[in-house]
Formats: structure tokens, sequence, C-alpha cells
């Protein structure tokens, strides 16, 4: 192919020609942009798309990743029609067996979610496993998910069929053009240097795979990427290998088995795996192979001849080795990079780029041609990341569990294991001597429940009841009948300031933050579609300057969102997260306990919910926000973090009544008691404040308008709301909610549970989720009608309310 000619000018450039690139080639070309080049530095595919395993499976964990997953089957099973050109694409199904009733219990719940998508989905007994797959042993299974509609591909045909699809509509695709430089231009553009000249463009799309870390770097562009390992052989043929068989997952044996040619693919995700450098590479080359180690492989290998006996005479015809890369998450990476304009990433698939690819193609041209994501994209978006997660000696050693957790217990509240103990609240070492587990969000250790003395600290996972769940009973009990501390130092804040600070956090917000010094504005900023980008708290700290307090795990998303959208205003934003460590002494003794520590007056009238002052405290000056987030009477201690461990100490030893330990488990089953959302679960891009319940932080008069006005003003003047977030209760006592149960109204599929947890207050599981009715969800639609929530394939009868099962009224504030 032709290179680009020197100073050649492209609207969109597109650098990596495996399936990410093309992808997103073949999506921006299907939404009518007209002028994209794709450069790839050797042969397309040649990075690791060449090497996948090209497996498709729609269903995911979660409702958000199989939203993006399941385009998959939608995109491939049309694509040869429409291109010419062949995929290699057949649907024969795929066959998950669960060895042990706990891995059941997660596969049926994966079933559950399949509901609200249509997606033919079929829990069945060993027996009808082994009718599906003959030479499978059935004894070691407990059960097995049917999906037929499932199947797999070829990953080169597939990518060479979407740019085929592209170049029919005007792409330009370039091989054999590596990236020697790029640098942004002073007037936005990209200039991209290349042995054959330089390439300028309007918008940048950064797809290269596990190189895209580097690439990035240069452009100051932080995107944490790792390469690991991934193994898989090839055997002979044989006799029982027929054309039609699904496409095998055996995750309790670490290993998924496919039909190759007569032959089985045997690949593994296994529990531990070998990260490597990038300088162990080698330099400049496709189509890489590495050597092979079978004593690594020994254990998924040994686990799948339990399950296919025959695999213990087959003969192996190859022993594949290659690189892939790994997030610290193990969701992959999408969108406009922070703070820089119009430069976008696709990268870091997890080896899931062929599963992954057709929605995160469409998803991000999408974002490009609109501006804005066009989804809820939040649980991928690159912004995500804190900038030490670059951080190589992080990654790596990251790398080796992330690889594992593909085929691990997906067990409700998890806590990775590795990289850990990198971000510390000054009171860390209190907390560990009061028997803390802690658990880790954004590298912040964070208290998640407190053992009693003498007993393990380490975390024994359920679906139900963990080994933690009597002691965080304690601890809310704690908080609804006494006293409990917690550390919420990990809180995101941003103080802005400057002389247009009020004016543009009014056009941001859309709340009114032009209030009175020392008074609280709980507010969101929105998208133009109304749905909310960030859940803050504004504190008024003096006439031109705001401190904004977020959750720790968005703290760097919110952070670029803001930056993005600031304007040419005289202001400033800064990241003071490290500068106070945050004690929340919740409950009904805290203005008895803080008026022991602390002169100044914290009665109702001296001190109203969602106001905020400064109080001394000991030797110290903190910060006191009158606040709530478990639904108790309680006070949010912003102190300088130099004095933190001394006002802990005032506290815990010189207060008039006890306060308990309590953690961030305690705070999650409080909240949902109380029905107080959670970003990224309650509240996202796609949900506004009207449908969340929240329209009483709305302050749609207010002069000059805000972003997404307009969009709250037409659904408010379409005088109903098709979706509405609604409480649940369920009446059986024993069932734990989590979330993604759906929810199910007269019998008809409506929602699902977007977060949960048992309420030891109530009695039973509490949950909150968005339901949706084109009639509307009025109130008399949630009293009247039969709800049903269904956990792992059963249901449960559950009340229903626009309201909190937990002091409704909210009079257990006031105290």
């Amino acid at each position: 192919m032709t290179a680009p000619h020197p100073c050649e000018h492209h609207e969109i450039l597109i650098i990596g020609g495996g399936i990410a690139g093309a992808s997103a080639a073949y999506h921006l070309a299907k939404l009518g942009k007209p002028d994209i080049a794709l450069l790839e530095r050797h042969l397309l595919t040649s990075g690791t798309t060449w090497h996948a395993a090209g497996l498709i499976m729609q269903l995911r964990s979660t409702h958000a990743l199989t939203e993006l997953a399941r385009h998959n089957v939608e995109l491939y099973s049309s694509l040869e029609a429409e291109t010419g050109q062949a995929t290699g694409f057949k649907q024969n199904g795929t066959l998950g067996v669960a060895r042990s009733k706990d891995r059941l219990f997660e596969t049926r719940r994966v079933a559950s979610i399949a509901k609200s998508f249509d997606i033919d989905a079929h829990i069945i007994t060993p027996a009808e496993a082994k009718n599906l797959y003959p030479a499978m042993n059935e004894s070691v299974i407990e059960g097995a998910i049917y999906i037929p509609h499932d199947g797999q591909t070829n990953p080169v045909d597939t990518t060479m069929s979407l740019i085929a699809g592209a170049k029919q509509r005007g792409v330009k695709v370039f091989e054999n053009t590596p990236v020697i430089d790029v640098t942004r231009l002073t007037h936005g553009h990209f200039k991209v240097a290349t042995p054959h000249g330089s390439v300028e463009c309007e918008t940048l799309v950064l797809a290269c795979g596990l190189w895209t870390r580097e690439l990035a770097a240069t452009l100051g562009v932080h995107v944490p990427l790792y390469p690991c390992e991934h193994f898989y052989v090839v055997t002979e043929p044989a006799a029982a290998i027929k054309p039609d068989l699904p496409v095998f997952r055996d995750t309790d044996g670490h290993v998924y088995v496919k039909e190759d040619a007569g032959k089985w693919l045997v690949g593994a995700f296994e529990p531990t795996g070998k990260p490597l450098r990038m300088d162990q590479l080698p330099a400049d080359t496709p189509f890489i192979e590495l050597p092979e180690d079978w004593e690594h492989f020994e254990l998924p290998y040994s686990k799948a001849m339990e399950v296919l006996p025959d695999l213990e005479n087959a003969g192996i015809a190859k022993f594949f080795n290659g690189p892939e890369s790994f997030t610290p998450d193990l969701l992959f990476i999408l969108g406009e990079a922070p703070g820089l304009p119009n430069c976008y990433v696709s990268a870091g698939y997890n080896s899931e780029g062929i599963e992954f690819g057709a929605g995160a193609g469409r998803a991000l041209a999408e974002w490009i041609v609109e501006g804005e994501p066009t989804m809820d994209l939040t649980h991928v978006d690159v912004a995500r990341f804190h900038p030490f997660q670059v951080n190589r000696k992080y990654l790596h050693d990251r790398t080796a569990e992330i690889l594992g957790l593909h085929y691990k217990p997906h067990w409700p509240h998890y806590q990775l294991e590795t990289s850990r103990n990198v971000r510390k609240s000054t009171l860390h070492d209190r907390w560990a001597k009061l028997g803390a587990s802690f658990g880790e969000g954004l590298g912040w250790e964070r208290p998640m429940w407190f053992a009693p003395p003498g007993a393990s600290t380490a975390n024994v996972y359920s679906h139900t009841r963990p080994n933690w769940f009597e002691h965080t009973a304690a601890e809310c009990k704690a908080a609804r009948e006494a006293a409990i501390l917690l550390d919420q130092s990990s809180f995101g804040k941003h103080l802005i300031q400057g002389r247009d600070a009020c004016k543009t956090l009014q056009h941001l917000c859309a709340g009114d933050i032009d209030v009175p010094i020392g008074k609280l504005v709980y507010t969101h900023m929105l998208n133009n579609r109304g749905g909310i980008e960030a859940d803050i708290t504004v504190n008024r700290l003096a006439e031109d300057r705001f401190l904004l307090v977020s959750s720790a795990t968005v703290h760097p998303r919110d952070k670029a969102w803001i930056e993005s959208h600031l304007g040419d205003g005289h202001v400033t934003l800064s990241d003071v997260t490290s500068g106070f460590a945050v004690l929340s002494l919740q409950g009904p003794n805290s203005r008895q306990i803080l008026s022991s520590i602390s002169d100044g007056g914290f009665s109702d009238k001296a001190f109203p919910f969602a106001t905020s002052r400064e109080i001394e405290v000991g030797y110290a000056k903190v910060i006191a926000n009158r606040l709530t987030y478990v639904g108790e009477l309680g006070w949010e201690l912003h102190i300088p973090t130099e004095f933190a461990q001394h006002v802990f100490d005032v506290i815990w030893h010189g207060a008039e009544r006890e306060v308990k330990a309590a953690g961030y488990h305690a705070l999650e089953h409080l909240r949902c008691e109380r029905a107080y959302r959670e970003y990224e679960l309650d509240l996202t891009p796609e949900d506004t404040p009207l449908e969340a319940g929240l329209g009483f932080a709305v302050r749609l008069s207010k002069p000059g308008g805000f972003i997404g006005r307009d969009a709250l003003l037409r659904q408010t003047e379409r005088g109903i709301l098709a979706k509405r977030l609604v409480m649940f209760k369920l009446r059986d006592p024993d069932p734990v909610l989590f979330r993604d149960e759906p929810v199910w109204m007269n019998g008809k599929l409506v929602g699902y549970i977007s977060s949960g947890a048992y309420g030891f207050t109530i009695g039973s599981s509490v949950g909150m989720g968005y339901v949706n009715h084109p009639d509307g969800v009025t109130g008399e639609l949630v009293e009247t009608s039969d709800w049903e929530v269904e956990i792992a394939g059963e249901r449960f009868a559950a009340d229903a309310s626009l309201n909190a099962f937990f002091d409704p009224r909210g009079e257990r504030v006031k105290g």
C-alpha cells in the first residue's frame, strides 16, 4: 500500500491496525466521517489480534458490560454479508460449566442478567451438558449454562472484514507505516511523524494494543497497560472434535476450549499470570511468539484433562505463547484522554479484544461524532485512573493477579491482593491496631470491616453471608443506636477558586451554588442529555473559593470532566485530596461526643444540617461539615493531614461516649437502608437527577442556566418519567441483594437492582433500581403493582416505594 505523503492532512487518524483500530475506523465511517486514515507499523493484525482465540460471548457479570459485549454477535453475524469479506464467524454457542455450588450460583446470576437483554441462556444439568458436549466428564460439574447464539470467529478474518467495510466507505489504510513521533500543535491538531513523512489530523485515536502506553506517554497521557504471557495449545485432530461443538468454558479449571479445524484449542487464564517487561519483547517485531512454558501451563491443562479425558491421549500440534495487554482493574480503556482534547484511546482489552471490540468501536465512534459518550462508559473511561497507576512495578505485580481474575469467582466485594499498601491514610496504623480488614479503592487502603480482638481479618467471601457479616451488623447497630467513626480520607477533594469561580460552578452544576459562605450544596454536573457526570458536595469557603468533595474511586474522572469544562474564566482547579484527612462521626450520640471535645455549639439551631464551619478539636482546627451518608445525625471532619492523628486520639480517647470503629461495608449497608445513591451504580451519565429522585438538588430557574438544563426542562414538560429509581425491600428475610438482580413488575421484566445490601436495621435485604414503564413510573404504579426481584434464577416477593424504607422523612438526621 502507498505510504502517506508528507504534510498530508486527515480529519481523523487512527494508529493501530488490530481489532480496536479496525472497529473504530469501521464505525466512524458508518457514522459518515469521510476523511479517516489508519496507520499500522507492520501488517494488519500483526500485534496481538492475530493470535486471539476469537471467542464470542455476549454475557458479562454486570448489565453495563453486557451492554457493550452483546454488540459482537449483532455485528459479526452480518459483517460478511455486508462487506463480502469472510469472517469465520459461527454461532455454535457457549457451554460454561460450574464445578462448585458457589460457581453455579454465580452462573445463575449471569443467566438472570441475560433476561434483561433477551439473550437466550439456559441453566442446564450435568447430563444435559454431556449431551451437548459428549467428550465431557460430567461427574466433575454441578451444572452449566448454555448460550446457543454465542460462538467463535476468526480474529484475522474478522478484522480484515471490518477493514474492508471501512475502506468501502472511504477510509485509507496504510501498512508498514510506523509512527516515529506524535506532537500536539498549538492550534490543537496533532502531527504524526512517519518514515514516509508527517500526517496532520484534527482527531487522533491511539489503538496500538500493548504498545499504547508508551506512545500515549509521549503526549503526557496515562494509559496503564502491561504485557502478560497468554498460553494455549492446539491438539492433533480427533474424531470426537466436531465443528458444531460449543465453545467450552471451565472457569473453575481456568480453561477454555474451542473447536479449531477438527482440533481442540485449549487456552488458559491460570490463577497467577506471567507478566513481562516491555523490554523483554522482541523490538519492532510483528507476529511475536514467546517460548513455551509447560511447567506454567501444567495446572490448567491438568484441569482440562479432568473434564475432557480425551486430552490425556491427545497429541499436541502447537504450543502457543504470545503477549497480551492487561489493565489494573480488568476493564479495557476507552475514551478521550484527560487534558488532551480530541485524543482518544482504545486499548487494554485484557485478552478480550474480539469480544469487546465491536461494542467498544461503536461506542468510541459515537463519542467522537457526538462530542460526548452516548452510553454509560464510566467503568471503562480512560480518565478513571490515578497517575500513579502507570508505575511499572505496580503494573507488573498487579498484572499477575489480573490475568487470573478472568476465571476466578466473581465474589461480591472481592478485594485485589497485589500492588497493595500504595496510598494510606495517616490513620492507617491506628485502624490496623483496632482490627481493621482493609480493602483497596484507587490505591487507597480503607477499613472495610473490623474483626474482634484475636480474630482473623482475612476475607472469606460468599454470595450471601461472608465472614464479616456479623461484625458489619454490629457496626451498623452502633451507627443506629450510638456512634461510629469512619475514615473517609480517600474522598476526592478539589479546590476551585478565582473571581469567576462561582459563575463557573453555576454553569457546571445543576444546583444553586451561589449560597452564603459555610453552606453545603449537594449537586450534580450533567451532560447535554441531562445525565449525571459527577455527584458532588460543594462547600463555599469564601466568595471566590469552593471545596468540591466526591467519591474516591471517581475522583480522577471528576477532575478530568471539570477541567475540560472550566472555560476561559478567571478560575483554577487544585487537587487537595492529600491535604485533608476526613473522619466521619455518625450516630445519635455524635452531637454529645463532639460537644464533649469541642466548644462552639452543635445544636440544630447553632449548627444546622448542610452547613460547615471551622471548629477546634484538641489543638487542631478542622472543617466540620454537618452531613451524613448513613442516615443519622453526624459530622464529617476535614482535618489538615498532619493533625489527623491528634484529632483521632482526642475523639477516640477523650469523648464522653463510646465510639465504635466502622468500615466501608457498614457504610454500604447503612446507605442502602436510607436509599442514598452511589455514583457508578445508582447514578450514571445515562440517568438524570429527576429519574434518580434527586429533583430537590436541581434549580431549573437559576439565572444563566447550566449544562443539561434543556434536557431536564424537556423531561419536566413531558409530565411523566418513563424511567425512575425505585426502592425495594424483600419480604423474605434470608436472601441477600448485591446488584444487577432483575426486577419484575406484575410478571414483566422492568429493570434491575443498581445497588443493594442486607438491611440489618430492617431485617431483610433492601435495594434500589431503575424501573421502566412507557406510561410513567408513578407513585400509584409503584404502590399497586406486584413486585419481585430475581436472585440467581429465583424470584422473591418485594415491597416497593419511591422513598427509603428506613426513616423515609429523614427525621433522624436532625438528631
